[in-house]
């Protein structure tokens, strides 16, 4: 059972990634939170396993078939400051579970930080149109941000999400299915980065070897499923099936947050 509901969940939520640029883990990791058939810090290392697959791929098949839309100027340096930012949520969040003396109580506080953060994404992608956009065009702004967009992700375990896209819709004037794109991209930095840090710092959590490769399977079969969507699809269907994710994380969320701390 507890293989069928990872695998499920790997398949819905990585098939949202080419859509609308959302890394799958801001879908498995609440969701698997709420299950509690997992540590918090498992489902942590498993999403972040899980999105890296699913976002590699992706990019792979995109370069591949010439279908790139990366802003290479920004987006990379976007990437690199992702990164650092990834290494530094990582100790970000053993520091914060290390306060708890149940460390799994630090699966309450990426579920409220989680929650806040989708809101106000949801809120900004549907007032979009009345918001005017920048165009950031820099080595040293994109790094910051990028930094910023690093720490957040790699501390919550979700890849990015659709905090990636708003920020690439607000900062680089970025249609729906480019930022997608360009979010994809960085998540592959950002968790790379977060990942590694676990690795070398012996940090792994206990984990099912045969969890990890049926959800990365998952991921692939997903993402390849999502990219054929995608091509389907227009800008303004893309926003919706992204602003429908976020209320589906945000009730997720609110879920998690009564199970840990009610």
């Amino acid at each position: 059972m507890i293989y069928f509901v990872s695998f499920l969940v790997t398949l819905a939520a990585c098939m949202l990634g080419p859509i609308c640029g959302m890394g799958g883990g801001i879908i498995i990791k609440p969701i698997l939170d709420a299950t509690g058939v997992m540590s918090v810090s498992t489902v942590t290392f498993l999403s972040g396993c899980t999105v890296i697959s699913m976002s590699v791929w992706s990019m792979i098949k995109c370069f591949r078939h010439k279908e790139s839309v990366i802003d290479l100027k920004n987006t990379t340096f976007l990437a690199i400051g992702a990164a650092g930012g990834g290494i530094l949520g990582k100790m970000l969040f053993n520091y914060v579970a290390s306060l708890f003396a149940d460390r799994d109580m630090a699966g309450g506080v990426q579920a409220c930080l989680m929650f806040i953060a989708t809101l106000g994404a949801m809120l900004y992608t549907i007032n979009r149109s009345r918001i005017k956009s920048r165009h950031i065009d820099g080595i040293i702004p994109s790094f910051v941000i990028g930094l910023g967009l690093g720490v957040f992700s790699s501390f919550l375990g979700i890849g990015g999400g659709p905090f990636n896209v708003v920020i690439l819709y607000y900062f680089f004037d970025m249609p729906a299915k480019k930022a997608a794109q360009n979010s994809l991209y960085v998540i592959v930095f950002s968790q790379t980065a977060s990942v590694l840090k676990s690795v070398m710092s012996g940090g792994v959590p206990a984990f099912n070897p045969v969890m990890l490769i049926g959800m990365v399977l998952c991921a692939i079969i997903a993402t390849e499923i999502g990219r054929k969507i995608n091509k389907k699809i227009d800008n303004s269907q893309a926003t919706k099936l992204l602003e429908g994710a976020m209320v589906l994380i945000m009730m997720i969320n609110l879920y998690n947050i009564w199970k840990f701390f009610f």
